[in-house]
C-alpha cells in the first residue's frame, strides 16, 4: 500500500500582516501532529528547548517538529524528511518570509520531488488596515493572489468603524479580480479554525507526548476563532466518476476543502480512490485499502442543505459500467495528481 501523502500548506503574507499569529492559531489544534518550516524560530510561540531545528532528528519529536530553513534551496529535502511515514504527521506548514513570493512558493510545493507530499493549499494573510498602503498600490490587483486558495483578511478591528465594511468589500473585490476562485475569510488577531485548513488524526492530545498544540496552549490559552463547518454524506457503492469530477471542478459555494474515499467500477475491476480538494486544487489517488465510503465538505460558511444535496448527487450509486467519458475525466485527474 502506498504511503500516506501529507498535505503541505504554504502560509504567506506581507511583512506585518499577521501570518505568524495565524500559524500559532493553527498550532492550537488538539491532537494534531504538525511539521512547521519557518525562517525564524523566534516567531513560533513554543518553547524552542522542547522542539528541534534538526530535521534529521525529527523522528524523536512527539506531536510535531519545527525546522528552520533560511532559504528555499533545501525545501525539497526538508519536505521529504517531514513527510516520511515514520513521523506520522498530519500536515506540514511552510511559512514564507514577509518578502516571499507566493506564486514561487506554491510552485515549489506543487512540484516538489518529495514523494509523500500533497499540496494542501496556499493561505495568504493580508493586513486590512494597511492593505492599500503596502500590498495593493497599483492599478492591477496584486499578482500574489493568483496562487492563493484562502485569503485571510486580518486585523479588521484596526479599521475605523465608519469604513470597516466598505474597506473589507474593496479588498475582497481586488482579490476576486485576480482570483475569483480564492476563498476569503475575514478575521481579527489571526483567528482561524485549524479544521478549515487540515485534519488531525485524533481529537485529543496523545498521552505521554508534548505536541506543539499543547505547548502553544500552555502559553496562550485557547483563544476563540470562527469555527469551520462540515457536511458528511456516505456512499452506498461504486459511483459514476463523472459526477465526482463535476463536484470537484465546481464545488458548492463556501466549500474550501472536500475529502473522502469512494469506489468506481469500470465493469471489470473495482477500485478505491482517495479524494482531496483544497480551494480549486484537486488531488485523486488510488486507495486499495479504502473501506468506509463517503465525502465530507468543509468551509467557514456553508448552506448545509445545498451542500448535502450536491454530495448526494455525486455519490449516487451507478449500475453497470460508467460512461467512457467519465473514466477519461477521472484518468486525467489521476495523472495530474501524480
Amino acid at each position: 500500500m502506498a504511503a500516506k501523502q501529507v498535505p503541505v500548506i504554504a502560509l504567506t503574507g506581507h511583512l506585518g500582516a499577521g501570518k505568524t499569529t495565524v500559524l500559532n492559531h493553527l498550532l492550537l489544534r488538539p491532537g494534531a501532529r504538525v511539521g512547521v518550516v519557518v525562517n525564524d524560530f523566534g516567531a513560533v510561540n513554543v518553547d524552542a528547548g522542547l522542539v528541534t531545528g534538526q530535521v534529521d532528528t525529527a523522528a524523536s519529536i512527539a506531536g510535531g517538529c519545527v525546522c528552520c530553513l533560511e532559504d528555499s534551496g533545501g525545501l525539497d529535502e526538508v519536505l521529504g524528511k517531514l513527510t516520511h511515514p515514520r513521523l506520522r504527521l498530519d500536515a506540514v506548514i511552510v511559512e514564507g518570509s514577509g518578502v516571499a513570493e507566493p506564486l514561487a512558493l506554491g510552485r515549489l510545493i506543487r512540484y516538489s520531488g518529495a514523494e509523500n507530499v500533497r499540496p494542501g493549499g496556499l493561505v495568504d494573510v493580508v493586513d486590512a488596515s494597511a492593505y492599500f498602503d503596502t500590498v495593493d498600490t497599483g492599478v492591477e490587483p496584486p499578482a500574489r493572489f493568483a496562487a492563493a486558495s484562502l485569503v485571510v483578511i486580518n486585523k479588521t478591528d484596526l479599521l475605523p468603524a465608519a469604513r470597516r465594511e466598505t474597506t473589507i468589500d474593496r479588498i475582497s473585490e481586488r482579490v476576486r479580480e485576480r482570483n475569483r476562485r480564492a476563498h476569503i475569510l475575514v478575521t481579527t488577531h489571526g483567528r482561524i479554525d485549524p479544521a478549515l485548513v487540515f485534519d488531525a488524526a485524533r481529537d485529543h492530545d496523545p498521552e505521554n507526548e508534548l505536541p506543539l498544540a499543547e505547548l502553544s496552549r500552555r502559553q496562550h490559552g485557547r483563544p476563540g476563532h470562527r469555527h469551520a463547518e462540515a457536511v458528511w454524506v456516505p456512499a452506498a457503492g461504486p459511483i459514476d466518476p463523472g459526477n465526482l469530477v463535476d463536484l470537484l471542478e465546481s464545488p458548492p459555494d463556501g466549500v474550501y476543502r472536500l475529502k473522502g474515499t469512494v469506489h468506481v467500477d469500470n465493469g471489470r475491476t473495482r477500485r478505491g480512490l482517495t479524494v482531496n480538494l483544497v480551494g480549486h486544487h484537486i488531488h485523486i489517488a488510488p486507495n486499495r485499502a479504502a473501506t468506509e465510503e463517503g465525502l465530507v465538505a468543509i468551509g467557514a460558511q456553508l448552506d448545509g442543505d445545498a451542500v448535502e444535496d450536491r454530495l448526494k448527487l455525486a455519490l449516487l450509486p451507478l449500475r453497470g459500467a460508467p460512461p467512457a467519458r467519465s473514466m477519461r475525466r477521472l484518468a486525467r485527474h489521476l495523472r495530474l495528481s501524480k
